[in-house]
């Protein structure tokens, strides 16, 4: 869910923390610890940010659920972020325990401050159980992304889904700790299909969450199978649902949950699977990328508006990855697949047309220097249009 700024925030920011924990069924212990750490930084975005905005939302395993904050805001921004993180450091009058407490308190802290140009923060809480340290420990997902609904609308049109090499998810007891860990924990919309367990929490996820899963490996053609999850082979997905509103919104889910039902791994027969899917609805403009890290390798296939680029970690230059016209669920064209070698450090973006695509990684330094979640919220930021569904998924460090 999103909280714009306003003076009402952090109390508003606070109780929907509290409800969210407790629907996941977080230990009151550790409801406590994300409440505070929640207040904390929406009083500092009240008090010191330009169009600040929180986010809040659900984080997913089979077994164990945790609450994520986002905060992203236009400026002032931190001249000195090292000594704003130091115990003791205040701006100003809040809370008093400091986003050094607050980073401590978390699993996963991410923090990304330009002078004059705003903040991002990022922070993840698991529960204080066995299987909440072992998914924190399990550590970060190589894809992440966000939405953001229209200015007006509660529900957004755009979707994101990840899935690693294979097909849908095998049953819990059969899973591989290590490829499950790797990417299974970011399921975030909670609207695919998923196996559920009788251990953990089952609550409904937050409106603004995305999803993460796999697809198949592909040989040097894209056509043989490879590796599989045991090379770390993953497929990303981006859906821009036609229109707004809540038949976008069912396009786009529809779009997710075709896409973790399916075991196709090459990207044109997971679009044409996806049009199948589609076909009783509004249908959607979706790109799939086939991402091979053991290979340093990407095979993509989209059809309609979804911008993808690979981007170079050192220049920040962007290698657009051009999509053929269509909507998926209606029209689809004969496919078009691009392939490109991917450079060691590079980053893989995919976003809709709420998002302008004329933003340059070095304008904003560091871009791709931190998590993934925080890179999507910062290109949301930094190009992101009110008047439109605004979507983002990022996938970096795994090659």
């Amino acid at each position: 869910m999103w909280l714009r700024h306003s003076d009402s925030l952090p109390a508003a920011a606070r109780n929907a923390a509290r409800q969210l924990a407790h629907r996941i069924g977080l230990l009151p212990e550790r409801a406590a610890e994300v409440a505070l750490a929640v207040s904390e930084a929406a009083t500092n975005l009240r008090r010191h940010a330009v169009d600040g905005a929180m986010v809040l939302r659900v984080v997913r395993t089979d077994a164990e659920a945790a609450l994520e904050f986002l905060t992203v805001d236009s400026g002032p921004g931190m001249a000195d972020v090292p000594a704003a993180l130091a115990d003791g450091y205040s701006s100003g009058p809040t809370l008093g325990i400091g986003l050094g407490a607050v980073s401590r308190l978390a699993d996963a802290f991410d923090l990304h401050s330009l002078p004059g140009r705003g903040t991002v923060l990022a922070a993840r809480f698991w529960n204080r159980t066995p299987s909440g340290r072992a998914a924190a420990a399990a550590g970060e997902p190589v894809a992440a992304g966000l939405t953001r609904p229209m200015s007006g609308q509660e529900l957004c049109g755009d979707a994101w889904a990840v899935r690693p090499a294979g097909g849908p998810p095998p049953p819990a007891a059969d899973r591989r700790p290590v490829a499950a860990a790797h990417l299974d924990w970011a399921v975030l919309t909670n609207r695919a299909p998923r196996t559920h367990s009788p251990a953990g929490p089952r609550t409904e996820a937050a409106r603004t969450e995305a999803t993460s899963t796999g697809a198949g490996p592909a040989g040097g053609d894209g056509r043989r199978g490879g590796g599989g999850a045991g090379d770390g082979a993953f497929l990303l997905m981006f859906c821009d649902g036609l229109g707004h509103g809540p038949l976008a919104a069912r396009a786009a889910a529809e779009a997710v949950a075709a896409f973790h039902r399916t075991s196709a791994h090459r990207p044109e027969e997971v679009l044409a699977e996806l049009h199948r899917a589609l076909r009783s609805g509004r249908g959607g403009a979706v790109a799939v990328a086939l991402v091979e890290p053991a290979e340093a390798r990407l095979v993509f296939c989209g059809v309609g508006n979804v911008s993808a680029f690979v981007v170079d970690p050192v220049g920040g230059t962007r290698r657009a990855l051009p999509s053929s016209p269509g909507i998926v669920g209606h029209q689809l064209p004969t496919a078009h697949i691009v392939r490109q070698q991917l450079a060691p450090g590079s980053a893989v973006v995919l976003h809709s047309d709420g998002l302008t695509d004329r933003w340059r990684a070095p304008d904003v330094p560091g871009l791709f220097s931190h998590l993934p979640v925080t890179a999507a919220a910062l290109l949301l930021r930094e190009a992101g249009v009110r008047r439109d569904d605004a979507g983002v998924l990022v996938a970096k460090g795994a090659w």
